[in-house]
């Protein structure tokens, strides 16, 4: 039992509060997943950056500096390094594709919790509060956000372990459910695909799915289509690209969403008290998404 969370913000003027308004739809979420959380915050103002690469670091430790300069040699390029709490925050004139590849292979112990122009993904194991807090998400702004709390129930408790997951430039996925043929995909996307992966977490083998259709030229919503096809398993995806938000159940769609649109945002959610809260819900059309339906903002 996890618990998703979305929205997209369609009214600039709200930008700057991102993270204020999304902070407390995540916090409702914490009964059914106080183990980890973990956030995408898509950043308005970074859309000029050519690329930048999150990784997190186990030991909290490391030398950002001499990683920096390494890959700055390396790319031939200068490479600016942030620490944010127990991740590092490293931005690139050669486009975030260059660097996450010199980071898989030079820093195989460092794990990328996300790459592309204008998306950052923070997780850590506690509570869904201690995890905003500690990446000061309600101080982020920028044009939507997805959020992730987490139960394990099939591995262990770790940050390697919690969504969202990002296997391709600005895009991220959650995932609330279970897929039963992840392994075989895994494999297969690997072999034909180059798709790398991190974790054994069945929700990275989807975002790596959808990765590897968009490189073939689908729109985020003809990739989910045809994900109805090649994905077996009950599962609610809330999905994030550069360009939008898109939400997706399966046919069957036993796992909970509710969705609430203004002129203003439109939310999702594992359930509806985690939206109960936002600017002018009260006059929001609410609805439940329909199963084997594909739901798309800000991308067409």
């Amino acid at each position: 039992m996890c618990g998703i969370v979305g929205i997209y913000l369609k009214n600039p003027d709200l930008r700057p509060r991102l993270g204020a308004i999304f902070s407390p739809m995540l916090m409702e979420m914490s009964e059914r997943g106080p183990d980890s959380a973990g956030v995408a915050v898509y950043r308005e103002d970074d859309a000029a950056e050519a690329g930048k690469v999150v990784v997190y670091d186990p030991g909290a430790g490391f030398d950002c500096d001499a990683l920096a300069e390494r890959a700055a040699m390396a790319l031939g390029g200068e490479v600016d390094v942030e620490r944010v709490a127990s991740h590092v925050v490293l931005r690139s004139a050669t486009g975030a594709a260059a660097l996450r590849e010199w980071i898989e292979r030079a820093c195989p112990d460092l794990r990328i919790t996300s790459s592309g122009a204008v998306l950052e993904i923070y997780k850590e194991v506690g509570l869904p509060a201690q995890v905003l807090e500690l990446f000061s998400i309600p101080d982020a702004s920028g044009t939507h956000a997805v959020g992730h709390t987490r139960m394990a129930t099939e591995s262990a408790v770790t940050t390697e372990g919690a969504h969202p997951f990002n296997t391709g430039d600005d895009l991220c996925l959650v995932h609330n459910g279970s897929l039963s043929n992840h392994h075989r995909l895994r494999e297969w996307l690997r072999e034909h695909a180059g798709i790398r992966f991190q974790t054994e977490n069945d929700s990275e083998v989807a975002a790596g799915y959808l990765t590897w259709r968009l490189r073939q030229g689908a729109t985020i919503a003809e990739a989910l289509e045809a994900a109805l096809a090649d994905l077996d398993g009950f599962y609610t995806f809330a999905v994030g690209t550069r360009e939008g938000f898109s939400v997706l159940r399966d046919p069957i769609a036993c796992k909970p969403a509710v969705l609430a649109e203004t002129g203003d945002w439109v939310a999702m959610a594992s359930e509806y008290r985690a939206l109960a809260r936002l600017p002018g819900v009260e006059s929001a059309a609410v609805w439940e998404p329909k199963p084997a339906t594909v739901y798309d903002w800000g991308s067409g």
